[in-house]
This record gives structure tokens, sequence and C-alpha cells, in this order.
């Protein structure tokens, strides 16, 4: 864009020269440094002149000192702009330099007022780090992990497409790890945070992409400073300034500064203070109304006694006695009311909410004409409020449920009275938006699954809360109607078990979880709640052992040689847990020899392969059976069910295989009784040749007893007993030896068969 401006204007050395001043000019944000801005031209005979910048406003390195030189018979003086010059039409747009010119004792002095006009090719990098000079911050190396800390691009610049990348080398073993920049302009901490990286510093060259092929670059040095202690101190114990009584009211008088973590600033004396307020976190002292001696004589001196304090201990404190001078001026700005305006609106307050109106008058000529223009201080983005005339207004909507973005709006209502010169006052802006509770908090279902056998204080898991409102999720848990089992910690949402818990009694639980939020309104009684479902399921656990029955038995059994029995059938079941039906069986003790076996609950006698008839003795055997539940349910409980088996091997005399069982009812405890009864059991070819040779005597015994018959001719009483008596014990004998196998004692006859005379034949007996 070109420069407009009038053409070179020539000033003839005179009073009617003093008339000409001011000067208007409008120039273009995109002018770099070394433009020449204006050209005079003077006469100067008597003497050397001079031609001096008085001041900036408002105050900027942009312009250099203007020069002058001899250029024939005159004098030639230029304004030029600096090496430093940033010139941005969103930031400042109006700037006034006050010029003066002497020659000999003759001096002229007049404004020349440059108006910046916006350029919309031209690529805009905000702050100073695309000057020469680089841009220098300083942050503590408490600042959070991604936190915010520089902004590259003036707002409305990231939705043209603006492409910032960092250019220089960012070494690992150096850096805590990778600055990084949003789509936003932000430069942002590393996620590592800069924990431990106090006094170090990091250059960092940055190149931003604008449009076809436009790009500016800049130097950005970051300088972390230690945390700060928690000693609050000033580095004077008192201070002396001296202020001029033009002072607009919010203007800057000074900034005190204390050493502290978190240091907060307040004025304790006087209270109520007239003229001055502090910022409560920057320490900067400002003026709050006109300083008129003529009218406030008092207002010459003040004495200012500032307390420092940390926000969080405010015990820790310190003192600075500030006394405050104001000098007589002149010069008389534009008078306004209120001088300071500050208020706060909810979050909620639609466009167009009027906040305030601004009355002002010049005391030079109450007839005069203001004009007002709104300057943002912070936040630095979109504007939110706008100036309609004298009316301030909100112009977009409020929100303060995303982090940083309820904050106060600091700004600053321009007032330009039409004298001359030009005087300016401002006025200080403070809007708080407080925040609205908007939204009820939510939470999801959630259903959990707990073991039975879980101890109380158990953590079954958590209830999440969420709320759109900021803070975020600032929610309390209660359990609405639940059962006592069960308990909500209030403000972790974490569900716990309380009392004991049995699957065969009830197998799942329903509460509802109340949800309250707070701190989230101006109004701290203003809550809202929400709720959900809570389902618990019970897991079932195996608690009850098998019992049998009955759990003992004793029985006894004949085995026929070479084959297996089917002795008995364990019997088990879990009374409390019907549902249980699969056992797992096995033999732990008694079976010696490994005669026994099971085939699922039966238990089965094997007989091994027949060997001798004379190899097999009766035994008895004491089983114990181990019965245990089966299935996926941990722990595996079990009993013992107690068999004692009498096992009788097979005899060919045996009339039939009998077992007799003897069984012991449940409740009772089964008494063992062992009875050992010796009898002698010849083996089988035993009997067997002891009946032929008694056969053989009995033949020979009649052979004799016909001989002694014939040779006495009458039978002899005594030896006919004798012979009687001796048949008889061998039949006896005969008849003992083929019972055995029964195991039972014969009992003796009651009475003596009657003897009967021998003639010699045999009968049955």
């Amino acid at each position: 864009m070109e420069l407009f401006r009038p053409p070179m204007l020539l000033l003839a050395l005179g009073v009617s020269d003093l008339h000409s001043l001011p000067w208007f000019m409008n120039i273009s944000e995109s002018l770099g440094p070394g433009t020449v801005l204006e050209s005079f031209s003077f006469n100067c005979s008597s003497s050397t002149p001079t031609l001096e910048l008085l001041y900036v406003q408002p105050p900027t390195t942009f312009f250099n000192p203007p020069s002058l030189r001899r250029q024939g018979s005159s004098y030639v003086g230029k304004v030029t702009l600096s090496s430093s010059v940033r010139l941005d039409a969103l930031a400042v747009n109006h700037y006034k330099l006050q010029l003066r010119f002497q020659c000999g004792i003759r001096v002229i002095e007049g404004p020349l007022f440059l108006d910046v006009q916006r350029d919309p090719s031209h690529v805009q990098c905000a702050g100073r780090f695309a000057s020469p000079a680089g841009e220098i911050i300083e942050v503590p190396e408490t600042v959070a992990p991604g936190a915010r800390l520089y902004t590259l691009l003036l707002p409305g610049l990231e939705l043209q497409g603006a492409q910032m990348s960092i250019t220089s080398a960012q070494d690992p073993s150096h850096f805590p790890g990778s600055f990084s920049i949003n789509q936003q302009g932000w430069l942002q901490a590393p996620a590592q945070g800069l924990k431990g990286q106090a006094q170090k510093v990091f250059q960092l060259q940055i190149s931003v992409t604008f449009g076809q092929g436009q790009n500016c670059q800049g130097m950005l040095t970051v300088k972390v400073l230690p945390s700060p202690s928690s000693q609050v101190s000033f580095q004077e114990p008192a201070q002396n300034i001296t202020i001029l009584e033009n002072l607009v009211p919010g203007k800057k008088v000074v900034q005190v500064r204390a050493r502290g973590f978190h240091v907060r600033y307040e004025i304790v004396s006087p209270v109520p203070c007239p003229f001055y307020s502090i910022g409560h976190a920057d320490g900067v002292v400002r003026l709050t109304a006109p300083l008129e001696l003529a009218r406030v004589p008092d207002a010459k001196v003040t004495r200012l006694k500032v307390k420092a304090f940390e926000r969080l201990r405010p015990w820790a404190s310190a003192e600075l006695d500030l006394t405050v001078n104001v000098r007589s001026a002149n010069r008389w700005p534009p008078r306004c009311l209120p001088a300071l305006l500050v208020t706060q609106i909810p979050e909620t307050a639609p466009v167009g909410t009027v906040l305030n109106t601004l009355t002002c008058t010049d005391p030079d000529s109450a007839g005069a004409t203001l004009d007002y223009q709104l300057w943002f201080h912070s936040p630095p983005g979109p504007a939110s409020l706008c100036l309609r005339d004298r009316v301030l207004e909100v112009n977009t909507t409020l929100d303060c449920d995303t982090p940083a973005a309820c904050f106060q709006h600091t700004a600053s209502i321009l007032v330009f009275d039409d004298g001359q010169p030009l005087m300016t006052t401002e006025v200080p802006v403070l809007v708080t938006v407080t925040p609205i509770n908007e939204f009820s908090p939510t939470c999801a279902p959630r259903t959990f699954r707990v073991r039975e056998d879980a101890r109380p204080h158990t953590l079954l898991g958590s209830v999440v809360g969420k709320d759109m409102d900021y803070p975020h999720d600032s929610i309390e848990y209660y359990a609405s109607g639940g059962p006592a089992t069960f308990t909500v910690d209030r403000l972790s949402g974490e569900v716990r078990l309380l009392g004991p818990l049995d699957y065969e009694q009830q197998r799942m639980y329903r509460f509802t979880v109340q949800l309250i939020d707070h701190g989230q309104d101006q109004d701290p009684t203003c809550h809202r709640s929400g709720s959900c479902t809570i389902t618990i399921e019970v897991e079932d656990v195996n608690d009850h052992e098998p019992e049998c029955e009955p759990p003992f038995q004793e029985l006894t059994i004949h085995t026929p040689p070479g084959r297996s029995v089917e002795v008995t059938k364990v019997s088990c079941r879990i009374p409390q847990e019907p549902q249980r039906l699969t056992f797992s069986y096995s033999i732990v003790g008694g079976n010696t020899q490994s005669r026994f076996s099971l085939q699922g609950a039966i238990l089965v006698h094997n007989d091994p392969v027949p060997g001798p008839p004379w190899s097999q003795q009766p035994h008895t055997y004491e089983l114990l059976i181990h019965v245990a539940d089966a299935g996926p349910s941990i722990p595996h409980l079990s009993t013992t069910a107690t068999i004692i088996v009498h096992l009788i091997p097979w005899r060919a005399s045996t009339v039939a295989t009998s077992s007799h069982r003897t069984t012991m009812p449940s409740p009772m405890t089964p008494l063992l009784v062992t009875d050992t009864e010796a009898f002698w059991q010849p083996e089988p070819w035993f009997v067997v040749v002891l009946t032929v040779t008694g056969a053989l005597l009995l033949f020979a015994l009649g052979w004799l007893l016909m001989g002694v018959a014939q040779l006495l001719h009458t039978p002899n009483k005594p030896a006919q007993d004798l012979l009687l008596n001796s048949i008889q014990e061998a039949e006896g004998s005969i008849e003992g030896f083929m019972e055995a196998p029964r195991i039972e004692t014969p009992q003796a006859p009651s009475s003596i068969m009657r003897l009967q005379p021998f003639d010699g034949s045999t009968q049955d007996l």
C-alpha cells in the first residue's frame, strides 16, 4: 500500500507557521524500517536550528529521532521509522508525535498524528519476537506441562491459514522436551514440563508462513525462572515517587514487586483510598480519580501503605511505605464519570446487554465534541465487549465452561477532545464474567461383579460423573435408596462393600447413585443433580463341602477268584447347593495291594489272576474315599467317607455269594470295633487227604471190630461206647473242616446219639 501523505510541506520560520500544525497522516502497517514518514523544510539564518521528537503517545520505539541537515539556504528535516518498527493496526492504530523546532530563541511545537491503516496482504506476527532483537520471555519452572507461554499470531490470523513451526533444533540432551505451537499460534510448554530446568535459556527460531509464500521469522528466547521462595519481602522498605496532576485515571503510577510465592497486593492505608488502587496480582498502582490540585489540594502528597502477602498463606506478608507526590500541570484532559468502570456480568448475559454508559465533559470547553474508542488489554482474543457511542455493551456470547475462559476483561475507553494540543482521558474498564451452573451432572449406568466371599471394604469400582460446567466434574456422590451392604464415596464415587454376601440368598443388587455438582456458580447455593443406576452381580463361590450318605459303611463280601465285584456306590451331595452335581472320587487310604478301584462313585474290588486255590486268605480293608466337588467354581471343598470291607475269598463249599453291610447314620460318629478270633483253617489239599485217611481208618476199624466180635461172641458195652465216640469224633472233625469257610463256630449237639449195635454196615449221618 502506498503511503498517503501530503507533498513536502515548506515551512518558513515565523509566527504564522506555528498555526500550520498539527498534521494528519495515514500510513500503512506494512511499512518497514527506514521509511520516511514526512519531510520538512525550514529557513533559519540566525543560528543552527534543532528538530526534536519530544514524546510519542502511546509510548513506543518505532520512530527514530528526526534528522535535520542543511540543503542550500534551508534545512530539511525528516521523520523515519526505526529498526524495531512493528506497525499493527489491530494493536495500535493511532500515534501522536510531538515535534519541536528551535531556531535561536524562537521555538515551534506541534503534533504529528499518524493513523495506521490495515494491510490485508501484510503478514503480521504478534509481539516483538519477529523484530531484529527478538523477544525474551520468562516463565517459572512450575509452569504446567503444555501451558501457553506466548502468542505468536494476532487474533483472527489463525483462521486465515497461517502455518507456524520451530525451525531451530531442539536437542533432547539439552531441552526438557519439544516446545510446540498449536493452530491458534500459541507457544506451548513441553509435555514433560519445565521442572528442574531453572536458570536455563532456550532459543527458538520460529517461522510463520502466510498466504502465497509470505512469511516472517523471528527469535523467541525462553528463560526458565526458579520457583519463588515462600518468604515475602520487598527489595526496599519505602519508595518515593512524583507524578503530574494531568495523569488520567487508570494510568499506571508505579509497580511494586515483592519476592514470594503467588504474591498478592493490597493497600491497607488509607482505607478507602480516594485516588489510587493496586492490582491484586501484578502490584501495579493506578490512578482512580483525576488529580486536580486546585480543587483537591490534599492530593498533592499521598502516603500509601502497601501490603504483599501469599495467596495460599495470607499470614506470610510484608509492607511497603509508598509516598506519591503530585506536581501541578496546566493541561486539562476530559473528565469522565465513572472514572473507573468496574462491573460483573453472568456468562449467560445475551448479546447487547448494556454494562454502563460513560459521561464525559471537557473542562476547557463545555460544548467540545469528544471521541470515544475502546482499547482492549486482555484477553487478546476476539472482542467480547463493544462501545456504541458512549454505551458499553456485550458483543459476543460469553462462556465459562472451558479452562481459563471465565476471566476478567480489562480494557480502556479512550476519550479524545478536539482541543489544541489533543488531550486524552483513559477510563479503565474491568468486567468480570461470573460462572453460571448451566448443566446437570450425568453418569452412565455401571455393572460391577463381586465374589460372594469378598471381604468388607473391597473396592468394586467407581461411578464416573461428568459435568460440562467449569470446573469440570466438580461432583459429590450419594447412594439413594441403596442396600446397606454397599457404600459410595462422596468425593471419588468409589463403590465399596460393607457387609457379607450370599449368592444363594441374593444374586443381584440395584441402587441409584445421586450426583450433585457444586462450586460452579456465583451463587454457592445453586446446585444441579443427576443420577444413574448401579447393578451389583454376585459371583458364586464354593463355600460348602459335600456330605455323603452314609458317611460310614461296613460290609462283607465273597469274591470269586479272577473276577471284579462291585462293592458299593458312594452317594454324596451338597444340601445348601443342590445345583452342584459333579464330584470327583479317589481312594486316599487303606487300599493295600491296590485291590480296590473307583469307577466314578462305584467302589469295585479287582481280584488278581487266580492262582493255586490255597493262595487266598480272608482280609479286612478300611478304605478312605476322598470326595471333592468339581467344576469351574473355586475353591474345591471335600470330605472323606469311610468304608470297611471284610473280604472273604470264594470257596467251593460256599452255597451263595453274599455280603453283609453295616451302615452308620449320618448324624452319628462311626465307631470301628475290631474283634480278632484265632482259628485254624487247613489248606484244601489237607482236607482231602484227611478225608481219605479217615475213610480208610473206618474201614479198617470195621474189620477189626468184626473180628473182635467173632472172637468174643458177646458184645462188650465199654468197647461199643468207645467205638461210637471215636466214630463221632472223626465225623465231627470232618464236618468242622468242611464248614470252616463260613467263619462260624458250630455248636455241640444237645445230646449224644443213641448207640446202635454195629452190624458192619455203613449209614449216613
